[in-house]
């Protein structure tokens, strides 16, 4: 394991406890690449030639000029005899088992690629604050913000091959050679670590204490993120994101546009039916859907007149009859058969769009060829969120994330303003190809009539080798399961005790090891808390 350091004028008493931490590693396989990128400090120079004087692992250059971060990372590689480097800012410390846990992930998975770990924070005072325990690998995630940051491991001839690290990119250099790494790898050679090996240096205009210093390497991480794009020869477009040193992706609607068919399953209750209905026509700028509105044996007489005059109004809409007892995979997989569109939008009737791009937000994703369901972000009546994604294991099954958090909360460590991926979404409103939803078996009617469908028919779809994508750009209210009622007697606690235990022995291994969330936050509640 080589460990690049590039130096230029810590603050020296930083720096010693930087290089102790790396001689404290309880794995002596390591080599430490020092490079000084032309300090001035006198006290730094005499500290690196104390170092470099005190063990034969370390080795040392020198700059003549300063070159800055990625000249002198660079010349670190060069330097770098093992088969994978770990990179080391000069104000930083390592873990003293961080060494150990990466050989260790070296020998539990096939050849790595890419290793990150979780990572804490160091503040003035020489704490340790602000942990961040990380999800596994998440692709969106990586593009809307560089949550892979330290510790991060990379496998030298890889590294090698791709270049280096890219001068024009400093500040954001770690976050362009993730994204170029990431490229070139399957991903199940990108290892998690959910372990805290890395301790991030807080001090005065670091990015780790103030998220809006430095300007230049956001601007070089828009910069990373734009190549990788067009790289991938994807088409889409990027754009600062919400937050600092956060980034928003817009990828291309297609042309000629897809029909969208959007599925509401309703029973009388026309106090929720109807703002549903007039809210989606007309507050959805997109303009190529349809939208089947599925007669569950209604008999309400007001509900009934506003069913025919609303289909004769608008041609957008049509009324499709299905007198069956209640069964959510059911009438779905009904309204599956009768839709025309290339795209299925599942949606309760208590949801009412607020953004009017919504819909063209989650086609978007929902037509990238490598994803699955895209869901939205869902809120209460009272503007606290309802849905941010589903986190598997949350009561045995699966929780909402971030749920009761604020609208306006940026969520852990951002994730309720960023794109991102995530096991699973709720049916309440979630888009799919027609194809995929075919192609996987629809909604399971039999063994999951009511509830946790929605998640089992997202695992099914990943596990076909699609990712299900949360967005927050798609932006609804829902009145949650007024339309439907509680479980609030004998039959049905039966049922939905049924469904936990078929949940449980149909997908224990993946419910118990969601990718998208980390092991050492709760499984009780749905607020990211430590577990």
């Amino acid at each position: 394991m080589s460990i690049l350091v590039p130096v230029h004028d810590p603050v020296p008493a930083h720096l010693r406890q930087c290089l102790e931490s790396v001689l404290g590693q309880d794995s002596p396989h390591w080599q430490l690449c020092l490079v000084d990128d032309a300090s001035q400090d006198p006290q730094v120079i005499a500290l690196l030639e104390e170092f470099a004087a005190r063990d034969n692992r370390i080795e040392l250059a020198r700059l003549e000029q300063h070159g800055h971060v990625c000249a002198a990372s660079n010349k670190a590689l060069s330097m770098a005899k093992g088969q994978y480097i770990a990179l080391l800012d000069h104000d930083d410390m390592l873990s003293p088992c961080a060494l150990s846990y990466v050989l260790e992930a070296t020998s539990l998975f096939p050849a790595p690629l890419l290793m990150y770990s979780d990572e804490d924070k160091i503040d003035s005072r020489g704490y340790r604050c602000e942990p961040h325990f990380k999800p596994g690998y998440n692709p969106d995630l990586l593009l809307a913000q560089n949550y892979i940051a330290h510790l991060c491991v990379f496998d030298i001839e890889l590294v090698r091959q791709l270049g280096g690290f890219r001068p024009g990119f400093e500040g954001s250099q770690d976050h362009d050679l993730a994204l170029r790494v990431c490229a070139a790898a399957d991903p199940d050679r990108v290892v998690h670590i959910p372990r805290v090996l890395y301790h991030w240096r807080a001090s005065p205009g670091s990015t780790a204490l103030c998220s809006d210093a430095k300007q230049y390497a956001f601007d070089a991480g828009l910069r990373a993120v734009a190549d990788h794009l067009q790289q991938a020869r994807s088409g889409a477009e990027v754009e600062p994101g919400p937050l600092p040193h956060t980034y928003r992706v817009r990828w291309p609607l297609p042309d000629p546009l897809p029909l969208v068919s959007l599925l509401v399953p309703t029973k009388d209750r026309i106090d929720l039916l109807a703002p549903c209905v007039e809210a989606i026509l007309s507050r959805t700028r997109y303009p190529h859907f349809e939208l089947l509105i599925l007669d569950n044996d209604t008999r309400c007489p007001e509900t009934l007149a506003y069913l025919k005059t609303v289909a004769e109004a608008d041609k957008r809409v049509r009324v499709v009859a299905w007198n069956h007892p209640f069964n959510y995979s059911g009438i779905n997989n009904f309204g599956a058969r009768h839709a025309r569109g290339e795209l299925l939008g599942l949606l309760n009737n208590d949801i009412e769009p607020i953004n009017e791009d919504w819909l063209d937000e989650m086609v978007r994703h929902a037509v990238r060829p490598d994803i699955g369901c895209v869901g939205a972000k869902l809120y209460y009546p009272n503007d606290m969120i309802q849905h941010a994604g589903v986190v598997l294991g949350i009561g045995g099954v699966a929780g909402h994330a971030h749920k009761y958090f604020s609208r306006h909360a940026n969520g852990y460590f951002s994730r309720l303003m960023l794109a991102q991926n995530y096991s699973a979404v709720t049916g309440a409103c979630l888009l799919v190809r027609k194809s995929l939803f075919d192609q996987v078996g629809g909604l399971d009617e039999r063994h999951l009539p009511i509830a946790f469908n929605d998640v089992d028919f997202c695992l099914r779809v990943r596990a076909a080798g699609y990712r299900n994508v949360w967005t927050p750009y798609a932006e609804l209210y829902h009145h949650e399961s007024e339309s439907r009622g509680a479980d609030d007697n004998a039959s049905k606690r039966a049922r939905a005790s049924g469904e936990v235990l078929y949940m449980r022995s149909t997908w224990k291994e993946q419910l118990d090891h969601d990718p998208a969330y980390n092991p050492n936050l709760t499984l009780v509640h749905e607020d990211f808390s430590l577990r």
